[in-house]
């Protein structure tokens, strides 16, 4: 029994949440891929015994309700008394391990203290390369799962500290960039066990009856603040619906439909009436729809401490088997995110009336990723460049929309530097900044996407786009504007262009630009509001053209010309 007084306890509390963070930084400064180390696509954190989010460090919001769910699918497939110290599980199972897509692979290792089992360290990283039919482990015209690479149904990658080799040489064997992919591997496990260092330390200080009795603590604090903020919330029934444009397989457009119902300590989202599971890999399962709902979820009641499973206690998910939000095997997932991202975003539309201090009008609504690969005439070797884009968020009810940012799912991901992505990819940057595409007009103004032009140095490379939004724009609010779309062009040496959203291994040669073009967000009210002195100022830092503040805004202009 604990007779820990309360600042002991706060002070453990926050070290618990301190761990999570350095986890983060162990990742990102010993992985190798740069969508880890610059992108910072992954997530980390630390849960109790029974599975359950202690805390997480800083990535993607989209995986804050992945690291429990791989946590519990050690727990569902290995009894305790076969869990030993030194253990450590690898998983990438979409359908039952808290996973997505293959590429984003959790590892998971037990902290033991005298023999008992205290807690679990856990992370979920995107590997760059997990083999498939594809470079990237991305196949944008994917049909089936067995197409997007290696599987790790929840099995042992470490033994009681051995690393299990016979599983690494098959990794190695199936994989494009072994080299790569196994020094993420190395790099997860290390993140992990400088999570098991720093509990075990606090133990070694505080003892364990005291730690364990501060982390309940934390999580009762972490639902205790939700509850409080909660009572802000508007309370009643709310719908929204939208639509995914299509599935890499030409079949669409897919609906996403949610009822949102607020109630005293209750927050459920149902997405029954979404359409059914797609042919083509933008589907979603279970794991990432619940993920998108805590996201929002956090945004909205904004509780002000990190996210831990006492935060998410209020939640309920619906939704039946089988639909493009709760799929099942052997599902294509490769770009799962479409269908998660848009879940998170029909839930911000139905509240965002509601919550106009809180919420925006539509963002670019993709996370826009690419690979793009090649063979370097240089090393001879094969590179692979993957990465999420920037685009424009919405507009709120006081102010325009944030520009360059990438999706709300996103969140502390970064993008790769011009320098280095000269100097590890034959490829020329040749320009990168927001763009001049019409959308998003209002009172308040969508954010601005942005243009990003690459010149192929290699003899050969190829392209594979994931863009959503490539038809039906981010929406706008109380007579705002649409924002604008998401696509990708090749301009060929010879003057031939080539434009798509979604498209699998575009082929291209040495001379060829590729345009990567990412949507506007959309507007907050009437674009004849929106004051002459904020649009003169949008054409004096160059967001918009004369030409385009003359079509979005003709009476403002109008005047303005009249008035010399």
């Amino acid at each position: 029994m604990s007779t820990a007084n309360p600042f002991t306890r706060e002070i453990i509390k926050n070290a618990l949440v301190a761990i999570g963070e350095e986890m983060f930084l162990a990742l990102k400064r010993t992985s190798m891929s740069p969508i880890i180390y610059e992108a910072l696509d992954y997530g980390i954190g630390l849960t109790n015994a029974r599975g359950q989010l202690i805390s997480q460090g800083n990535g993607i919001p989209g995986f804050i309700g992945t690291l429990d769910g791989a946590v519990r699918s050690v727990l569902d497939k290995f009894p305790l008394d076969e869990i030993r110290p030194g253990d450590m599980f690898i998983t990438n199972d979409p359908y039952t391990g808290g996973g997505t897509h293959l590429s984003d692979v959790s590892m998971i290792m037990p902290v033991f203290h005298e023999g008992r089992l205290l807690a679990w360290t856990a992370n979920k990283a995107h590997w760059t390369e997990v083999g498939g039919k594809d470079p990237g482990s991305f196949s944008a015209d994917a049909s089936e799962i067995y197409q997007e690479g290696l599987q790790f149904p929840t099995v042992r990658i470490y033994d009681q500290g051995r690393i299990n080799q016979a599983l690494v040489d098959i990794i190695a064997a199936n994989v494009r960039l072994p080299q790569m992919t196994l020094g993420d591997l190395h790099a997860c496990a290390a993140a992990l066990r400088v999570g098991e260092r720093r509990l075990l330390s606090i133990v070694g200080k505080y003892g364990e009856a005291t730690t364990l009795d501060a982390i309940e603590r934390l999580l009762e604090h972490g639902e205790s603040m939700v509850l409080a903020a909660f009572a802000g919330l508007p309370k009643g029934v709310f719908h929204a619906e939208d639509v995914i444009d299509e599935d890499g397989l030409g079949n669409g457009p897919f609906t996403v439909k949610v009822r949102v119902e607020i109630g005293e300590g209750r927050f459920v989202a149902d997405f029954t009436g979404s359409s059914l599971q797609a042919q083509g890999p933008i589907n979603n399962t279970l794991c990432g729809l619940q993920s998108a709902v805590r996201e929002v979820f956090m945004g909205v009641v904004r509780p002000g401490i990190p996210a831990n499973a006492g935060c998410f206690r209020p939640i309920e998910v619906i939704c039946p088997p089988g639909t493009i939000c709760t799929a099942e095997r052997p599902a294509p997932v490769s770009a799962y995110f479409e269908s998660m991202v848009t879940a998170a975003d029909v839930v911000r539309r139905a509240l965002a009336l509601a919550l106009p201090d809180r919420l925006i009008a539509g963002q670019l609504g993709s996370v826009c990723s690419m690979v793009l690969n090649g063979r370097d005439s240089r090393t001879h070797e094969e590179y692979l460049l993957v990465q999420p884009l920037v685009g424009g968020w919405g507009a709120g009810h006081d102010k325009d929309g944030e520009s360059g940012q990438f999706c709300v799912g996103n969140g502390e991901t970064s993008n790769l530097p011009v320098e280095l992505t000269e100097r590890c990819y034959e490829v020329l940057v040749e320009h990168y900044g927001f763009h001049q595409q019409d959308g998003g007009a209002g009172r308040h103004a969508g954010g601005r996407g942005v243009r990003l032009d690459y010149r192929i140095l290699s003899p050969k490379a190829w392209i594979s786009t994931f863009f959503g939004r490539g038809i039906t724009p981010p929406w706008g609010i109380d007579g705002g504007q649409e924002g604008s779309c998401n696509f990708a062009e090749v301009i060929r040496v010879d003057g031939q262009s080539q434009r798509f959203s979604r498209a699998n291994r575009v082929a291209m040669e040495k001379g060829d630009l590729l345009r990567l073009i990412t949507a506007n967000g959309g507007g907050w009210g009437p674009a004849t509001e929106r004051s002459l002195e904020a649009i003169l100022m949008d054409i004096h830092d160059g967001y918009i053209s004369k030409e385009q503040a003359r079509r979005d805004y003709p009476s403002q202009m109008e005047r303005c010309s009249k008035q010399g």
